[in-house]
């Protein structure tokens, strides 16, 4: 796909004669475009996206995420371009036939998070915060019970998102502040070789509790492993492999915690 007229004028002195390629991988809920040594993020205007441009500017230089060359808001849309981060999403199939490798690497990432330094960090996602979304969530009916876990609501569940969100508001555990990616799934968390290439979707990341990270990883390693997302099964994995790894007290409860907190959002 070739840069159009439509984007702002900025973005496409960056773009020039370049061809892209449309990535679909995810749900970012926006329109990713993807080019050789650049990528242009275009999605609706919302804090998030703000919240993500001032994170990644704090980040930069401090871990591997991508360098923001241009951001342009035009039509209520903004226009992201970026650096482009290179290697293969975590989820990649040579990284999944290899686990032990994959485990090594994601407890690497999820330290490197958590080592640097929060002091001065633009964003504190607090859990009072992600509950007053979580309620709003549930009263304007957007929690889509259908994509949750088969066994968070029903006969052996919650009765209702109402009934999910008043446990969780009761059950607060103590938080562990660190970096947090907000959405570390396998294929925000890029590898080459051994090593980490980047971080990328960081519309979620600030100061937050380290399970929150540590569940979603939990949860994408299950899914991918299982067949849930790609289809192929790879036999012989327990995602327990990641808490083992990163040499953590198991926390079933904290685990269980942030795992449900994710089916309102």
């Amino acid at each position: 796909m070739n840069a159009a007229a439509p984007f702002p004028e900025t973005i496409n002195s960056y773009l020039k004669e370049k061809t892209g390629t449309s990535d679909n991988v995810g749900l970012s809920g926006g329109t990713v475009m993807l080019y050789d040594d650049i990528v242009l993020k275009i999605e609706p205007r919302t804090e998030q996206t703000a919240s993500a441009i001032r994170m990644m500017q704090w980040m930069c230089g401090k871990l591997p995420v991508p360098e923001i060359l241009c951001h342009e808001v035009q039509d209520g849309r903004s226009y992201l371009l970026m650096s482009r981060i290179h290697g293969k999403m975590s989820c990649d199939t040579y990284y999944l036939e290899h686990p032990q490798q994959l485990i090594s690497l994601l407890a690497k990432a999820l330290k490197m998070l958590w080592d640097t330094d929060i002091s001065d960090c633009p964003r504190k996602r607090t859990l009072v915060e992600e509950l007053k979304q979580a309620r709003y969530n549930v009263e304007h009916g957007l929690v889509d019970v259908s994509r949750c876990e088969p066994e968070t609501f029903g006969e052996k569940g919650f009765a209702s998102p109402t009934a999910l969100l008043e446990w969780l508001e009761k059950h607060q555990p103590v938080c562990e502040p660190v970096l947090s990616h907000g959405d570390f799934c396998l294929p925000n968390i890029f590898l080459h070789n051994d090593g980490i290439s980047g971080f990328i979707d960081l519309g979620d990341a600030g100061i937050a509790d380290k399970w929150r990270d540590i569940s979603l990883c939990y949860r994408s390693l299950k899914y991918n492993f299982d067949g849930t997302f790609g289809g192929k099964i790879y036999p012989d994995f327990n995602p327990d492999m990641l808490l083992e790894k990163l040499e953590t007290e198991p926390n079933p409860e904290k685990l269980k915690y942030y795992l449900l907190l994710d089916e309102l959002f």
